[in-house]
């Protein structure tokens, strides 16, 4: 999708600001807040496809629970999300969800354990066309009409992720949230299934995939959205990560440096505990360019040549 076209839309999904703080209770009545998610920004355009990505524990998941509504009973949000232009109020994600905007679980716990696998994803429709639709579905991810009729404890895990992919896929929705919808498939049923988000981009929809495989990514998506213990570190086009030079994070870098076509590189240390967050930049402790002044206070998040960053130490040759 074009920069200039990108830019002439309202963008169907954009997040300001999202914050998702937890309430627990620690050594008796005493509360802790545990600001998980930190001034996260993310949008998505129809006919785009964002990919997030992160190590275990930065964040992602939440995103997706946060944008659909379903936050644990102990969670509150703050921050705006703006669905075509216009706030996605409580009421108004209830109506929508399941149908304008679906989301593609990570756990397969997500299905009915006690209701056939046709009627979860058709919803109980007897409409010919939706089963035609269901059995074109089936053919794709190379399931045989008779998982139709079966439960999901009849099924393999990776068979149930397919079933939970398919969910999306009979829907004409006009956004797709995927929360890590690729574990447990082999690498060629991984990428037919990044394929078909693909597809529902091109057709049209805003697809936001979550997802810890940045290679498989890289393949599909139009832009990669870097998180880091709670936040936004970087947005950038797929086109940037064809060199290390090109991004602008010394996180984002480091990925690059972690595929294994770009050698394995590692970077010592680990991403903070939620308890333990460093002030400013969450990834100071292990950056080599981190200064005090990167210890002090929120980085802002600023526009570089077509993508943004939370860095205060860039390249002259991106500050410009």
């Amino acid at each position: 999708m074009s920069e200039k076209k990108k830019t002439e839309q309202t963008p169907i999904l954009k997040i300001e600001h999202m914050n998702i703080t937890f309430t627990q209770y620690d050594r008796g009545m005493r509360q802790t807040e545990l600001p998980v998610i930190r001034n996260l920004d993310v949008e998505v355009h129809a006919g785009e496809m964002v990919a997030v990505v992160g190590s275990s524990g930065s964040g992602k998941s939440l995103l997706a629970h946060g944008v659909m509504g379903v936050l644990p009973y102990n969670a509150s949000m703050g921050g705006r999300i703006l669905y075509c232009g216009e706030e996605l109020t409580k009421q108004r994600i209830e109506r929508l969800r399941g149908n304008e905007i679906v989301l593609v679980p990570q756990s397969i716990a997500y299905l009915n354990p006690l209701m056939k696998i046709g009627s979860q994803i058709c919803k109980g429709s007897k409409d010919e066309k939706v089963k035609r639709k269901l059995r074109d579905i089936f053919a794709r991810y190379s399931l045989k009409p008779e998982v139709e009729e079966l439960y999901p404890f009849e099924l393999s895990g990776g068979m149930n992720r397919r079933i939970l992919i398919s969910t999306a896929l009979i829907e004409e929705p006009k956004l797709v949230i995927a929360d890590e919808p690729t574990p447990g498939l082999d690498l060629k049923m991984a990428k037919r299934a990044m394929e078909h988000f693909r597809e529902l981009a091109d057709m049209g929809a805003g697809v936001l995939v979550i997802t810890h495989d940045l290679e498989l990514a890289l393949e599909t998506a139009d832009r990669i959205a870097v998180f880091y213990a709670g936040t936004t570190l970087e947005e950038a086009t797929v086109s940037d990560f064809e060199r290390e030079e090109t991004l602008r994070h010394p996180y984002s870098k480091a990925l690059w440096r972690a595929m294994p076509k770009n050698g394995f590189g590692f970077v010592s240390g680990e991403q903070p505990y939620v308890k333990d967050l460093p002030g400013g930049c969450p990834f100071a402790p292990r950056c080599g360019r981190c200064t005090e002044e990167c210890r002090k206070g929120e980085i802002p998040s600023r526009e570089i040549r077509g993508g943004r960053v939370r860095c205060l130490h860039l390249e002259e040759s991106f500050a410009e």
